[in-house]
């Protein structure tokens, strides 16, 4: 599992740069990021970048597009596991119920229907870039119901808070493309639920003058689940 950037790094505004999609791609066909400027959320599915943004649908992006964030891997297709009738907090139960171990990064990966989702995208920042609470705070927020798609997300161990998100974070993307996005809160019907373990995680930190020059320090874990939502924490 590969990670670009720090989640601390964008809740105090650094970031200015990115990875180049096309570098994403080399590194794994599944995962999530944000888009550039935090303009948008993004899902990494079957090898293809696809942009969840305010503007539009989700749409596949380019190979010289950069993403601020992202986190990535090769997450073979296998059987999983029959999930019905689940919430947030039933989903997240049965993620941690198939967890290898709890100190080990996983990938998690649902096929199926959901009875409702709620997901949130962020509009594009501009200079002097604000903090990650600002720009959520101006979050366009979308709820959909009864539609078929694929969660794609990672359960995190809990040491790793202020790197990654600690426990589980989702992004969503429907099959018709007709809406994508950050997971806040979701109701499953029925589907298959896939989670794999990884005990390799690499780090690949930015190297631009905003992030070399602004000192990250991770003392308030009430300011991740503030930003990322129900999605994110109840793992």
């Amino acid at each position: 599992m590969t990670q670009f950037a720090v989640l601390d790094a964008l809740l105090a505004g650094a970031y200015e740069s990115g990875i180049r999609v096309d570098e994403v791609r080399s590194l794994g066909d599944f995962g999530l990021g944000c888009v550039d400027h935090l303009g948008g959320e993004v899902v990494i599915l079957d090898g293809t970048a696809i942009e969840c943004t305010v503007d539009g649908p989700p749409s596949a992006m380019g190979d010289d597009e950069v993403l601020p964030f992202a986190i990535v891997c090769r997450m073979p297709r296998r059987p999983g596991i029959d999930v019905r009738d689940r919430d947030l907090a039933g989903f997240a139960a049965s993620v941690e119920s198939e967890l290898v171990s709890r100190n080990l990064f996983h990938a998690v990966r649902f096929d199926g229907e959901l009875s409702g989702v709620r997901v949130r995208a962020t509009p594009r920042q501009h200079h002097p870039l604000p903090r990650l609470a600002e720009v959520t705070s101006h979050q366009v927020e979308t709820t959909v119901r009864g539609i078929r798609g694929t969660l794609v997300g990672f359960w995190t161990p809990a040491i790793y808070q202020g790197i990654a998100v600690a426990g589980l974070h989702l992004h969503f993307l429907a099959d018709d493309r007709s809406v994508g996005g950050h997971v806040l809160d979701l109701a499953v019907a029925r589907g298959e639920l896939q989670v794999d373990a990884y005990a390799r995680f690499e780090l690949r930190l930015p190297t631009d003058d905003l992030f070399l020059r602004t000192e990250l320090t991770h003392a308030d874990d009430h300011r991740i689940v503030a930003v990322e939502g129900g999605g994110a924490n109840d793992a």
